[in-house]
């Protein structure tokens, strides 16, 4: 089993920390750079774009990690 990596992020104002496997991680960073955004901006456009504040943001940022792969 392979163990989640947490990084801490700013958004909206206040500091927050995501937990994640090291793939998702991976897959986020190279959309981030193929949009030439930071990692940070790209959690954050996620953050900003989620439909339900209640959906926890490891899940909106998988699913979005998920999205880029098929689209890729």
């Amino acid at each position: 089993m392979r163990h989640l990596r947490k990084r801490s992020f700013r958004l909206a104002g206040h500091r927050t920390s995501v937990a994640l496997e090291p793939e998702f991680w991976a897959a986020l960073e190279d959309l981030a750079a193929a949009s030439g955004l930071s990692l940070a901006a790209l959690v954050a456009g996620v953050d900003a774009a989620r439909p339900d504040p209640d959906l926890p943001l490891a899940s909106a940022l998988r699913v979005q990690a998920l999205h880029a792969t098929r689209a890729g």
